[in-house]
């Protein structure tokens, strides 16, 4: 029986690393993956996933609406060897992805590796981070570093100058230049202490 999981972590763990680690170790193997990345995140292009060590994949973009189910299933019925579903920025999904997600799983029987962050700006959960939090039959943390060597487990954006953004929609596409991962300590010292 085929498994959900979720990685998830702060920001620079080396998520989108670890996916495009896991689809290599499975092409080099002759089995083939479908990839998926929200399309709202094009900060390399749409429909790539990216890493920041200079790994890069073409991926289906995905957007509110799209049915990932349906697509898998479509696939399944054409590929000789589909053997995993690996989904990047994950956190962006809908509550009803997910399920789709859970269905690719129970109905196809086709592991699904899910990536992503787990909480935004605020330390609130992302809509596709709680429902895989949920849902996913094994949860994997990823370790990111705080500034002070502890592990990172939040993620605060910041202006120009460094300083934290306490308002804001929670989705603002970035990354170094507008996020840096805290511990919890910090992450209250800089971030909460300012609501």
């Amino acid at each position: 029986m085929s498994k959900v999981y979720f990685y998830y972590s702060a920001m620079n763990a080396g998520k989108s690393t670890n996916l495009l680690q896991s689809a290599y170790n499975y092409d080099e193997r002759g089995m083939q993956c479908i990839l998926f990345t929200p399309e709202l995140d094009d900060r390399f292009g749409k429909g790539v996933i990216a890493s920041r060590i200079g790994l890069s994949s073409p991926a289906v973009p995905v957007s509110k609406n799209f049915d990932l189910f349906a697509y898998a299933q479509e696939q399944q019925a054409s590929l000789q060897n589909l053997a995993c579903v690996l989904v990047d920025e994950a956190q962006f999904l809908t509550r009803e992805q997910v399920r789709q997600l859970t269905d690719i799983s129970d109905v196809l029987d086709i592991p699904v590796l899910a990536y992503g962050l787990r909480t935004d700006f605020l330390g609130q959960l992302f809509e596709g981070s709680k429902w895989l939090l949920a849902w996913a039959d094994e949860l994997r943390e990823l370790k990111a570093v705080c500034f002070c060597g502890k592990k990172a487990t939040m993620n605060m954006r910041q202006d120009k100058n460094g300083k934290a953004v306490i308002e804001g929609k929670q989705i603002d596409i970035g990354a170094e230049d507008k996020y840096i991962s805290l511990c919890r300590k910090h992450f209250k010292e800089k971030v909460i202490s300012k609501i």
